[in-house]
């Protein structure tokens, strides 16, 4: 029973998911078992756990309107398989840490109180990461949570890369460049070691891209919030600071509808009309003009900012793919790859067609890596380092 309490419960909360892991510290870190609640806000809400013992694996429905009754249902299997006495501590991902939070913090009312007042910087992210925090304290009071932030890893990037360029008042109110997607490059730099000039693509549901040098990062594509950047799923990103203005003016569309607009109908579904799915947009294309238009976009906007990446650089060295498309989508590595042989990249079909850890000729200047991405180990190692509970 001892060691039993030493595991790390990790929560990843989005906007229509829970996903969450169990971990036992270690050499190396064991992970006990995986999953999610899944379309929260849907009829066909899910519940999935994958788990070392195949009893331990399954599928169910469950009934999750919205987060409460999800975090419910995740709180009510917990205490199934023990509750309390099995868990040593919880550590949440925590989409935005405003300008004070740049490293793991073990989370008190004075930090949720502060958490909310950072909510007008990511009102899609933070209020549901609040809840979960809430809600597990009411029903484990005494069980340490940790706060692990996705904008730490991009804290101390140089000032030229943190400027907007509106007028310095607003920066005296944290509003700056941030980036996201930070647990993520941390476990990436992690896996590479000491490097030169590294540019590092995290291509999913929910993309960003960030430039680092000698193991310090340097830019990023995300900006203050994680709509900004490359497009996304259903993500507009980047966008001319005037279509704002256009539609309040022709459509009488406020603020909470463009925010709307352009974090829940932009992006691949808004360009495809039919699917913010990487995969289904691949599926299509050939027959598509729609779909072939999205991927098209998607792929020329990665690699403009891995160009723009190396200029910053002085050069690359290393290129890495992660996140559900860059680990798993060929055809969309090759496509960003085509025509970066002036800076060195050089792509071999085999090993991109078998998703090789190395996709990159043996004569290419740059190493073109790819790496599963685990920003649920990431948070159960910091738990654990912040804790002591290794």
């Amino acid at each position: 029973m001892k060691a039993m309490k030493r595991r790390i419960l990790t929560i990843n909360g989005g906007s229509s998911s829970i996903k969450f892991a169990l971990f036992e510290p270690g050499q190396p870190f064991q992970r006990i078992l995986g999953g999610a609640i899944e379309r929260i806000g849907q009829p066909e809400a899910v519940l999935r756990v994958k788990g070392a013992e195949p009893a331990e694996t399954f599928s169910r429905p469950v009934t999750a309107p919205d987060h409460p009754a999800a975090v419910e249902i995740l709180m009510d299997w917990i205490e199934q398989r023990g509750g309390r006495d099995n868990l040593a501590a919880v550590g949440h991902r925590v989409v935005h840490g405003g300008p004070k939070y740049s490293e793991p913090r073990r989370i008190t009312a004075e930090m949720v109180e502060e958490l909310r007042r950072l909510s007008p910087f990511d009102p899609e992210h933070l209020p549901e990461e609040i809840l979960l925090t809430e809600a597990f304290h009411r029903r484990f009071p005494h069980l340490p949570q940790v706060a692990c932030f996705d904008t730490a890893f991009h804290h101390d990037l140089p000032p030229v890369a943190q400027w907007l360029a509106i007028p310095r008042r607003y920066a005296a109110q944290g509003v700056r460049r941030y980036g996201f997607h930070g647990l993520s490059y941390a476990y990436l730099m992690e896996q590479l070691g000491p490097r030169g000039r590294v540019i590092l693509a995290h291509l999913g549901n929910g993309a960003s891209l960030a430039a680092v040098r000698d193991g310090k990062p340097i830019d990023t594509s995300m900006a203050l919030t994680p709509a900004s950047g490359i497009l996304m799923g259903t993500r507009a990103g980047d966008l001319d600071p005037g279509l704002p203005g256009y539609l309040a003016r022709t459509e009488g569309l406020d603020a909470k509808g463009f925010a709307h607009l352009v974090n829940f109908e932009s992006g691949l579904l808004g360009i495809s009309e039919t699917s913010s799915d990487m995969r289904d947009l691949l599926d299509r294309e050939a027959g598509d003009a729609r779909a072939a238009e999205a991927v098209a976009l998607f792929c020329y906007q990665a690699k403009k900012w891995i160009g723009s990446f190396a200029a910053a650089l002085g050069g690359l060295d290393t290129l890495v793919f992660a996140g559900g498309i860059g680990e798993n989508a060929p055809v969309v590595r090759e496509r960003i790859c085509d025509g970066l042989g002036f800076l060195g990249v050089e792509l071999s079909p085999e090993r991109n067609f078998r998703n090789d850890p190395l996709v990159s000729t043996d004569a290419g200047r740059v190493e073109v890596r790819v790496i599963p991405t685990d920003e649920e180990l990431m948070i159960a190692k910091s738990v654990s380092h912040l804790l002591d509970l290794r």
